[in-house]
């Protein structure tokens, strides 16, 4: 009797809540003027920051939320702490942003346009169909003063991905932020999809506090096509006076999912959003137990800018608690430590007065390793020493200034570290990465400049034939022909004298990562812009703790034995 009484209350308090929500929000927010519009989404006068809500008229009802055993699965709590809510105040972003319209200024309102499509995707939603391009430096950092910013600075946020439709998904036309959402319908009559079947009294009350309607649609918003509108970036290349001169496969981790075995066992979702075990509420507000609920965590691999943007707050306008993104950037490095990689020293001998180790490593995602954003590189870190713990060999250690001993391209940003094979001395380091070039063959970290790839030897899933592979997700450079390069990872050989010293030999090997390479802010320094300028000052101030060891293993040699034991992950900050 007590839940039949809540039952028939509850909505009601929500209903009037709501609608004093809205008629607040209606009077905070100033109109926009209509846009008539041709052919099919002509059917209601179109009217800027109408198609979708900012994340706070979810949260209410979609906080406070818990499993059985007390873990908090809040979706706006996870939410607000991921770089999907940091879209829009991403500064190394905007950083780049400002380098390109630098770079290419005959090209600046274009770029802007572009770069908005994914980070600031419904302010630029809507400045597209009233017929305007999306800015980006107007609307950052956020100052909540208008419709747009209040869009902007939500970034990734609720009623985007929901609001996607099934239409074109996996079309080479859905990338790029080609998404689409039904912008025929007027307020009121919108359609929201989830993964639920959501009866009529709940559908009432999203009804009248979003304005949108819930509707199941499993297949969509659990696909990992939907997931590769955002996430799948091709780039055009400029030259100096802003003409296309080719495409560059920016971010393809999708089509290298497709090429992978994984595509026919685990979605993006499944892997970036666990499930909980349990059956659990999904709304605070009267929610039924539902089996196969999906964490709002949006685990990746950017734990650097998630702590950045804690350290940053104030500067850039953050509203997540900072507990919740310290948790968030810790999640973070926990998932990579657990989920991206195994290493294994496969061999370990003294011949001829050499110490011989073969490393092996795994690739243990669905995409390479690294994937996405170019910036991002994976390498190893070797130590040998003697009986007495001397250190006899060190390659790729991490310097506090976030660049690698040894690697040229830290160096000298016209060069870079070749794929080895076997490595013989301490200045070469085996780093795997993705490095661009421009139309002179010079090396870039300019995405608008960058035409090809010179070097890509992220690690392969298992399953991903090199050989086979589509030109967008090629290898290249000299791992093409390394025949120890291939689906699941890479082994590499070291090869060092060690006839004048005494034995027996440790050795330890280190798969490190870095979400943002040295080179990649450097190349940023030499722009007088705000944007640039800051987002350098603030690498510079946390650079020490811009990598991540991932795992670690560690072999003893008594000649002509070999002992090897894996060691548990850690990490150093």
């Amino acid at each position: 009797m007590r839940i039949a009484r809540h039952k028939s209350r509850t909505p009601f308090l929500l209903l009037a809540v709501a609608a004093t929500l809205s008629a607040l929000e209606a009077r905070s927010q100033p109109a926009a003027p209509h846009k008539k519009v041709r052919g099919q989404e002509a059917s209601y006068p179109k009217s800027f920051g109408t198609h979708f809500q900012t994340s706070h008229r979810c949260v209410a009802c979609h906080n406070g939320i818990s499993t059985p055993r007390g873990e908090d699965i809040s979706i706006g709590t996870h939410w607000r702490t991921s770089m999907m809510a940091h879209a829009g105040r991403d500064p190394y972003w905007i950083a780049g942003v400002r380098r390109e319209t630098i770079d290419h200024p005959a090209a600046a309102a274009a770029i802007q346009d572009e770069c908005t499509i994914c980070h600031m995707p419904m302010m630029r939603y809507e400045s597209k169909l009233v017929g305007r391009l999306g800015e980006a430096f107007e609307h950052f950092p956020p100052a909540r003063n208008t419709v747009a910013d209040q869009l902007a600075e939500d970034g990734v946020s609720c009623s985007l991905c929901h609001q996607i439709s099934g239409e074109n998904l996996g079309r080479r036309e859905s990338f790029v932020g080609g998404f689409k959402i039904d912008s025929t319908k007027a307020p009121g009559e919108r359609q929201e999809y989830g993964p639920f079947q959501i009866d009529k009294g709940h559908t009432t009350i999203m009804r009248s506090s979003s304005t949108f309607q819930p509707t199941q649609a499993k297949r969509v918003i659990r696909s990992s096509e939907m997931c590769a509108t955002c996430h799948t970036l091709f780039t055009q290349a400029l030259d100096a006076q802003g003409k296309v001169i080719g495409t560059l496969p920016e971010q393809v981790p999708y089509q290298e999912w497709l090429h992978s075995k994984y595509k026919d066992t685990m979605s993006c979702q499944e892997c970036h959003m666990p499930k909980v075990e349990d059956s659990v509420p999904i709304t605070s507000v009267l929610g039924e137990p539902r089996q196969g609920f999906s964490r709002h965590t949006f685990v990746g691999g950017n734990f650097f800018m998630q702590r950045l943007l804690n350290r940053y707050r104030d500067d850039l306008a953050g509203t997540a608690l900072p507990e919740g993104l310290d948790s968030a950037a810790g999640g973070t490095i926990a998932f990579l430590q657990s989920k991206a990689a195994k290493l294994t020293i496969k061999r370990l001998e003294i011949r001829n007065g050499r110490l011989v180790a073969e490393i092996s490593i795994e690739n243990l995602g669905g995409h390479k390793l690294p994937t996405a954003y170019p910036s991002r590189r994976v390498w190893l870190h070797l130590t040998v020493r003697d009986s007495r713990g001397n250190a006899l060999f060190e390659s790729g250690a991490l310097h506090p200034d976030g660049s690698i001993e040894g690697n040229d391209n830290d160096t000298d940003p016209a060069r870079f570290e070749p794929h080895y094979t076997e490595i013989t001395r301490p200045d070469q380091v085996e780093i795997y990465e993705a490095v661009l070039a421009d139309p002179a063959d010079k090396v870039t970290t300019g995405l608008l400049t960058g035409l090809r790839f010179i070097k890509d030897n992220r690690l392969l899933p298992r399953g991903f034939d090199k050989r086979t592979a589509d030109r967008d997700i090629a290898v290249h450079g000299e791992a093409e022909t390394d025949p120890d390069f291939t689906d699941g990872g890479d082994t590499i050989r070291y090869s060092l004298a060690v006839s004048s010293s005494q034995a027996p030999f440790q050795v330890e090997a280190e798969l490190w990562y870095q979400p943002i390479a040295h080179r990649w802010a450097m190349n940023l320094k030499p722009y007088n812009a705000m944007e640039p300028k800051r987002f350098v000052g603030y690498y510079e101030a946390m650079a020490a703790g811009s990598g991540v060891m991932l795992v670690r293993t560690a072999a003893a040699t008594t000649n002509p034995i070999t002992v090897a034991a894996d060691a548990a992950s850690d990490s150093a900050e």
